[in-house]
C-alpha cells in the first residue's frame, strides 16, 4: 500500500487524494516530530508563565478575556472539543472527513501549532486504521477554521462520540479505539484548539472537485466533438491558427483535444449538403470557449489550492523566533472564492451541453435526425425526458452557482463579525460537480445515439472507440422505447469513473 509521510513542509495534492481516496497510510517523518516537539517547549514555556497567553491560558473567542489556571487547563481544552461538536444534519462524505483530518494533521505537523508529538501521532494512527469520524452537514461558517466539522474529528481522538469501522459500521469512538490498540489522547495547553482551527474541510474538498473537474472537462471536449459530428458541424472552428489569435489556454487546450477526437472523422464539415448553413449554432461552434474559460478557473484554483497547501493554519500560531501570536489566517476566504469560481464555471459548462443535447433532439434543428432521436416518433417519444433530467440538473447547477461566500452572518458575540462560508460553498460544488457528470453523460448519450443514425457516414476513430465502449458498459444504442434509466445511470458511471475519457485517449493519446 503506498505510504504519504508528512514533513514540516506539507503535502502535495495527490498526498491528499491518495489518503482521503485511497486510504494510503501516513508516516510522520523525524523532522516532523523534531518540530512538534520543539514548537511544544515553547508553549509549555508560556503556559509556565503568570501572563496570560490567547489558547493557551485563557478562553476562546468572545470568553477570550478570562486568564485560566492552571489546573483547570487541561478540562478546558477537552470542554472547548465537546462544546464546539455541535454539528447537525446529514453525515459527510467518508473521503471529505479523511480529507479534513489528514490536512490537519499536515499543519500540526509544521511546528507552528505547538501540539505534542502523541497527539499527531494519534490522528495518523486512526487515519491508518481506517476509523472516520461522524461529522455532520452543517456546523461550519468557514471562519475560525471548520470548527464543527474538526471538532467532532478532535472528538474521537478523545475516545468519544461516533466514528465509522473500517467495515462501515458506527459505533462508539471508544470501542474502535480500543480494537485497533489506539490510546485515547488527554489534551493539553492549546491543543484542543489547534485541533479545531483551519480551513482544511474545505481545503480538501476543494482538491477532490478540482481532480473531478480535471476528468469532466476532459469528458466535455468529449461529447462536445461527438455532438458536432451528430449534428454534421464543422471542425474548421478548431483551427489551432484561430485560438492563437485570442490566446486563453483553456480555449486552445479544449479545442486541440476536440480537434485530436474528430481527427479523421466522415461526419463534420457537411454545411453545404442538403440544409446549407454558414455556420454552427454557439452552443457547438463557441464550446472550447466555454469549456476553456472553465479550464482557466481550473488553473487559478489550482494555484489558491497548492498555496493553502502549503500554508500552516492555525490561531494562535508559534513562529520559528519563539514568538506565540494571534492572526487571522483561519479566514477561509481565499478557497471559497474558488469554490463558487468553480460552481459558476461547472453550472455554465453544464448549460451548453444540454444545449446542445436539446438541439440533437430538435428535428427543426438537428439537421436531419429523427425526433427526439426516437425509432418511431409518435409510437416512440425517444429521448425526450432524458433531456427535462438534464435540465432539471442543469437549473439546480445554476441555483448552487449563487456564491456562498458573498455572504457573512456574525457570530461568537459579534467577535467573529465577518465569515467565510467556504465550507458551504465546499459542499454545493460537491453537489454541482456531481450534477455535471450526470449532464454530460446525458449528452454523450443522446450524441452516441444520434451518431449511430447518421448512417453512411463514419465517425472518427475516436469517437467510434467511445460509442463501443459505451455500449459494452450497458448504455444500449438506438432502437424502441425501453425502460431508460439504467441505460442513463451506465452512461453516469462510465463518465464518472474515468472510462469515457480512456476508451477516447486510447486512440489519441493523453488528452490536454
Amino acid at each position: 500500500m503506498h505510504t504519504v509521510v508528512v514533513g514540516t513542509a506539507g503535502v502535495t495534492v495527490s498526498d491528499v487524494l491518495a489518503v482521503a481516496r485511497a486510504d494510503a497510510r501516513i508516516e510522520l517523518s523525524q523532522e516532523a516530530v523534531a518540530a512538534l516537539s520543539a514548537a511544544r517547549g515553547i508553549v509549555d514555556a508560556l503556559a509556565a508563565k503568570p501572563e496570560p497567553v490567547y489558547g493557551v491560558s485563557t478562553g476562546f473567542g468572545a470568553l477570550a478575556t478570562r486568564h485560566i489556571s492552571e489546573e483547570l487547563r487541561v478540562q478546558l481544552q477537552r470542554n472547548i472539543v465537546r462544546s464546539h461538536a455541535a454539528g447537525i444534519g446529514p453525515r459527510v462524505e467518508r473521503e471529505v472527513v479523511r480529507a479534513l483530518m489528514f490536512l490537519r494533521l499536515r499543519t500540526v505537523c509544521s511546528g507552528h501549532t505547538g501540539v505534542r508529538p502523541e497527539v499527531a501521532q494519534t490522528m495518523a494512527d486512526v487515519l491508518n486504521a481506517g476509523i472516520t469520524p461522524v461529522v455532520h452537514e452543517y456546523g461550519s461558517l468557514g471562519c475560525s477554521g471548520d470548527l464543527a466539522p474538526l471538532s467532532h474529528c478532535a472528538l474521537t481522538l478523545l475516545g468519544e462520540g461516533e466514528a465509522e469501522g473500517p467495515d462501515g459500521v458506527v459505533r462508539p469512538a471508544a470501542e474502535l479505539l480500543a480494537e485497533h490498540g489506539i490510546a485515547p489522547v488527554e489534551l493539553h495547553e492549546k491543543e484542543g484548539l489547534a485541533l479545531l482551527n483551519g480551513t482544511d474541510g474545505m481545503l480538501g474538498m476543494l482538491i477532490m472537485a478540482l481532480a473531478d473537474l480535471d476528468r469532466l472537462y476532459k469528458s466535455a471536449d468529449v461529447t462536445a466533438a461527438l455532438s458536432m459530428e451528430a449534428l454534421l458541424g464543422t471542425d474548421k472552428v478548431l483551427a489551432p491558427e484561430l485560438h492563437a489569435i485570442r490566446p486563453h489556454p483553456g480555449q486552445g487546450a479544449s479545442a486541440a483535444n476536440m480537434l485530436a477526437v474528430l481527427k479523421g472523422s466522415g461526419l463534420t464539415g457537411h454545411h453545404q449538403d442538403d440544409a446549407p448553413r454558414v455556420q454552427d449554432a454557439y452552443s457547438v461552434r463557441c464550446a472550447p470557449q466555454v469549456a476553456g474559460a472553465g479550464r482557466d478557473t481550473l488553473a487559478h484554483a489550482r494555484l489558491v489550492a497548492e498555496r493553502e497547501l502549503a500554508s500552516a493554519v492555525d490561531n494562535p500560531v508559534v513562529l520559528a523566533d519563539g514568538r506565540v501570536e494571534s492572526n487571522g489566517n483561519f479566514h477561509g476566504a481565499p478557497v471559497a472564492y474558488v469554490l463558487d469560481f468553480l460552481a459558476i464555471a461547472a453550472a455554465d459548462l453544464a448549460s451548453i451541453a444540454e444545449r446542445r443535447t436539446d438541439r440533437l433532439l430538435d428535428k427543426n434543428r438537428s439537421h436531419g435526425l429523427p425526433p427526439f432521436l426516437a425509432d418511431d416518433p409518435g409510437v416512440d417519444s425517444g429521448l425526450m425526458i432524458a433531456q427535462y433530467t438534464q435540465a432539471a440538473l442543469v437549473s439546480e447547477m445554476k441555483r448552487l452557482a449563487v456564491p456562498a461566500s458573498a455572504d457573512s452572518i456574525p457570530s461568537s458575540a459579534m467577535q467573529e463579525d465577518h465569515v467565510s462560508m467556504g465550507w458551504s460553498a465546499a459542499r454545493k460544488l460537491r453537489t454541482a460537480v456531481d450534477n455535471l457528470t450526470r449532464v454530460l453523460a446525458i449528452e454523450l448519450y443522446a450524441a452516441t445515439r444520434a451518431v449511430e443514425l447518421r448512417e453512411g457516414l463514419t465517425p472518427a476513430p475516436a469517437t467510434r472507440a467511445a460509442i463501443t465502449a459505451l455500449r459494452e458498459a450497458g448504455a444500449e444504442g438506438p432502437g424502441p422505447d425501453r425502460f431508460l434509466a439504467p441505460d442513463l445511470a451506465a452512461a453516469d458511471a462510465f463518465v464518472r469513473d474515468g472510462r469515457l475519457v480512456a476508451s477516447v485517449e486510447a486512440v489519441t493519446g493523453a488528452l490536454q
